[in-house]
C-alpha cells in the first residue's frame, strides 16, 4: 500500500469492503498500541523519569499534533524574521526528515532560501545540534517540528493546528494522523490555527470551542497562508497579479495537497489538474516527464508547485511549459499581538 492509498483509507475516501472490514480495523488496533507507547513515553517525561536537557539560550519549539501539512516551514521563517528584527542571532534545529544519504531535505533547502545566512543544523539528536548552534553564537534556537521531541528543553512550545483537518481524521497513527492525543495540547504554551480561510465560520467556531477546553483563549491565534508571487529555479520572480486567471497544471509532494489546490484556486488560477506525490518525494526524470506530458495535454499556460517542491527541481520548463513555485507568507487574522507579547518576554 502506497502513501496516497493509505491516506484514502484513513480519511474514509475509500469505502470498499477491504478498507472497512480489513484495513481500518487492523489500523485501529495498531493505533491502540501506539497510544499506549506514546502515553508511556509522555508519562516518563511528565514524572521526570526521563531527563530533559536545558541550554542557556531561549528555545522556541514549533510543532503540531498531526503528521505533515500544518504549515510549519512558513512559520519557522516568520519566527526567524521576528527575532532578527529584535537583533537576535537565530539558529534552526531540525531532524532532517527523509533526506537522501549525504544530502539535506527539502525543508532545509527552502529555509536556506527563506532565511539566508541563518545556520540550520539537521540532526536527529537535537541536543547535540543545540550545543553546536550555541558554540556558533546563536542567541535563540528555533526547534522545527519539536513538540514531540521532549528531550531538549524549550522555553516556549508553539503548536500549529490545521483548521481543515485538525484532529487527523479522529485517530492516532496509523489509523489516523494524530501523533498524540488532543489532550497533549495542555502542555502547549500557544496554539496557532492555520488555514482558517479554507473552512467555514461554523467549523472554525466549533474548533475554537474544542481548543478552549485545552488551551486558554488568550493563548490562541489564527492565520492564513497568503500567496504573493511566483518564483522559478533561476530565482526569477513575477507578481501574482500578472498571472492570475491563467490555466495551470499543478503538482506537489506535501502533507496537505488539497489545501495547495484550494490556495491556487483562491488565488485566481484555473487549475486543470493536480498530480500528487508522497510527502517529501524526490523527483525523478520520469516524474518530470509525466508532469510535463500531463500539463501539455491539458493545454495549460503554466505549471505550478510549492516552493518546498521547487527547491528539489533543476529545470525551469517541463515539456516547454514554464514551471513556477508559489511563494506564500504568514498573515495573522487575530492573536498576533498575544503571540508577540509572549515572544517579547524572551528578548527583554
Amino acid at each position: 500500500m502506497n502513501e496516497l492509498e493509505y491516506l484514502r483509507i484513513i480519511s474514509g475516501q475509500r469505502q470498499d469492503w477491504r478498507a472497512r472490514l480489513l484495513y481500518q480495523p487492523c489500523l485501529r488496533f495498531l493505533s491502540l498500541l501506539y497510544r499506549v507507547g506514546v502515553g508511556f513515553r509522555n508519562r516518563m517525561f511528565d514524572w521526570r523519569l526521563r531527563s530533559v536537557r536545558t541550554v542557556d539560550v531561549p528555545v522556541v519549539s514549533l510543532g503540531n499534533l498531526t503528521t505533515g501539512g500544518t504549515g510549519k516551514t512558513p512559520f519557522v521563517a516568520w519566527l526567524t524574521q521576528w527575532f532578527q528584527n529584535q537583533h537576535k542571532q537565530v539558529a534552526l534545529l531540525s531532524r532532517g526528515y527523509r533526506a537522501l544519504p549525504g544530502e539535506v531535505n527539502d525543508e532545509k533547502l527552502l529555509l536556506d532560501r527563506l532565511c539566508p545566512g541563518v545556520p540550520h543544523f539537521q540532526n536527529p539528536d537535537r541536543c547535540s545540534s543545540a550545543d553546536k548552534a550555541i558554540e556558533a553564537g546563536a542567541q535563540v534556537l528555533i526547534l522545527d517540528d519539536g513538540f514531540q521531541h521532549r528531550k531538549l528543553g524549550r522555553t516556549i512550545d508553539l503548536v500549529l493546528i490545521d483548521a481543515v483537518c485538525p484532529w487527523g481524521h479522529g485517530y492516532l497513527l496509523p489509523r489516523g494522523l494524530m501523533r498524540e492525543p488532543a489532550a497533549s495540547l495542555r502542555r502547549a504554551d500557544f496554539v496557532i490555527v492555520t488555514r482558517v480561510d479554507q473552512c467555514s465560520a461554523t467549523e472554525l467556531d466549533q474548533l475554537k470551542q474544542e481548543l478552549v477546553k485545552l488551551v486558554p483563549a488568550d493563548r490562541m491565534a489564527t492565520a492564513v497562508f497568503q500567496p504573493h508571487a511566483l518564483i522559478n529555479v533561476t530565482d526569477e520572480t513575477v507578481p501574482l497579479e500578472s498571472v492570475q486567471g491563467k490555466r495551470v497544471w499543478a503538482f506537489c509532494a506535501i502533507g496537505n495537497p488539497a489545501g495547495f489546490r484550494l490556495t491556487l484556486e483562491q488565488a485566481g488560477f484555473d487549475v486543470a489538474g493536480l498530480l500528487v506525490f508522497a510527502d517529501h518525494h524526490h523527483y525523478s526524470r520520469d516524474d518530470v516527464q509525466e508532469i510535463g506530458s500531463r500539463a501539455k495535454e491539458a493545454e495549460v499556460d503554466l505549471i505550478l508547485t510549492t516552493c518546498k517542491d521547487l527547491v528539489k527541481l533543476s529545470e525551469p520548463m517541463f515539456c516547454g511549459i514554464p514551471v513556477w513555485g508559489l511563494e506564500i507568507g504568514v498573515q495573522f487574522r487575530d492573536g498576533r499581538e498575544l503571540l508577540e507579547r509572549m515572544l517579547q518576554g524572551l528578548v527583554d
